[in-house]
């Protein structure tokens, strides 16, 4: 199924790109005779309900137009990622400029400190404390209600 998974990477990223958005995971999950292909997307400032109707669109024209792409009888969902979603990429850190994160480096103890900036790779924080994204074994946004940087 990773095949399929590449070939629908290939077709819908450069599409999603031109309209600046990020493809950030792509699941094909199948029961039965039927399948269900999630397809999750963000860009800075997030994605409204309206983009996640366009892009919705899009995406099912395409797979319209290719429908080997998918087995018959696939439902399609597109969404954002909730604020659960690991950062693994720099620009998930960025996008979490101001939040309050909880990191688990690979070495040393876990600390919750507040993204003040990223810069090639690396991210400064609040307390001062600077560490390499490729450092970092977890890392998740913290929810705040009423604080700093609730977006």
């Amino acid at each position: 199924m990773s095949d399929a998974i590449g070939a629908i990477r290939t077709r819908i990223e450069p599409v999603l790109s031109a309209r600046g958005i990020d493809l950030e995971d792509i699941a094909l999950q199948r029961a039965g005779q039927h399948s269900t292909l999630r397809v999750l997307v963000d860009r800075d400032g997030g994605v409204d309900l309206d983009t996640i109707a366009e892009v919705s669109r899009e995406i099912s024209s395409i797979l319209d137009t290719e429908s080997d792409l998918i087995p018959a009888r696939t439902t399609l969902e597109v969404g954002s990622p909730g604020v659960d979603r690991p950062l693994k990429h720099e620009r998930h850190w960025q996008r979490a400029a101001s939040r309050l994160v909880e990191v688990n480096p690979v070495d040393g103890e876990a600390f919750t400190d507040r993204v003040v900036s990223v810069d090639a790779g690396v991210v400064t924080f609040d307390s001062g404390r600077t560490l390499a994204i490729d450092s970092v074994a977890r890392a998740i946004v913290q929810v705040e209600f009423g604080g700093q940087g609730g977006h």
